[in-house]
This record gives C-alpha cells, structure tokens and sequence, in this order.
C-alpha cells in the first residue's frame, strides 16, 4: 500500500495563512513532557507577537528554555480540508518600549477587528469587564517576539 503524503504549501500560502489567523499552540519544553498552550498572536510581516501573563507554567517552562514550537492552522468543520504551519525557534521578551507599545495596540486591534469576546482579556492579565485599550495602560502580560525560526514546515490538504 503506498502512502500518500500531504502537499507542502508555498510561502506565500503559508504567509497567507499566518496572516489570516490569530490562534496558535506554543510547545515548550516541558519537565518530562512537552507543554503546549493555546496564545493569541499578531503578525507584523516579520515577526509573531504573543501576550503572555506573568504567571503559569509556561513562564516557568520559558525561564528555562526558550526553545519552542509555534503550530497555526485552519480547517473545516468536516476535516476535508485543512493546513497548517508549525514554526522551530525561540521567544524573546520584548523590553523595547516603543515595540511593546506598538505590539499591545496590534492586540487591541485585533481584538476590536475580530469582535473578540473581552473573556479573553482574562488570558492576558486583565479582568473581562476592562476595556482592550486597559492592555496598553497597563503591562499586566509579557510581550514575547517569535525569533530565530529554523524550521518551518507547511501541509495543506486543500
């Protein structure tokens, strides 16, 4: 029996893709096993931004190995149709404060443009009953930068 492998996307397919979600799995190395967490991200061409609070396990997981997997991906309800991209390299805090500044506001952004529901500022550090704009008055989250990508592999079965 020969095995079918999934079609590669081209980089403009997976940039599309990248540029069309919002939604990503951040892998982390773990203890023994790996710890993986749903994050929003905001891409600015170059780069993926995530927010993170200043607690959990993945920051404790980021202190020791800044190491990740970043996996994006879209798909019908059916499953007939589906990609992804999943990206090797390794978080950076951002300290910049004019970055971070124009990061938080990509977030509110994309909050406001996606109609998101204010439930998800509880992921960020904020209360659901803030506004968005409370995300660049106050640095209640992290500003990681996705860098040093060496391994990008993009499948699509469209």
């Amino acid at each position: 029996m020969e095995i079918v492998k999934i079609p590669r996307m081209e980089k403009e397919e997976y940039d599309a893709l990248i540029h069309s979600r919002f939604m990503a799995r951040i892998a982390f190395s773990g203890e023994k096993y790996p710890y993986i967490a749903p994050f929003l991200y905001v891409y600015d061409g170059n780069h993926l931004y995530f927010l993170s609070t200043k607690y959990g396990k993945k920051i404790e997981y980021f202190r020791k190995s800044p190491y990740v997997s970043v996996e994006i991906d879209k798909y019908t309800k059916d499953l007939s149709c589906y990609m992804f991209v999943t990206l090797q390299g390794y978080l950076e805090e951002v300290n910049d404060s004019i970055e971070k500044k124009l990061t938080r506001e990509r977030f509110v952004n994309l909050i406001r443009e996606q109609n998101l529901s204010t439930n998800i500022l509880a992921a960020l550090g904020h209360s659901p009953q803030d506004p968005p704009e409370s995300i660049c008055k106050e640095e209640r989250s992290l500003v990681w930068r996705l860098n040093g990508v060496r391994n990008l592999i993009a499948l699509k079965n469209m």
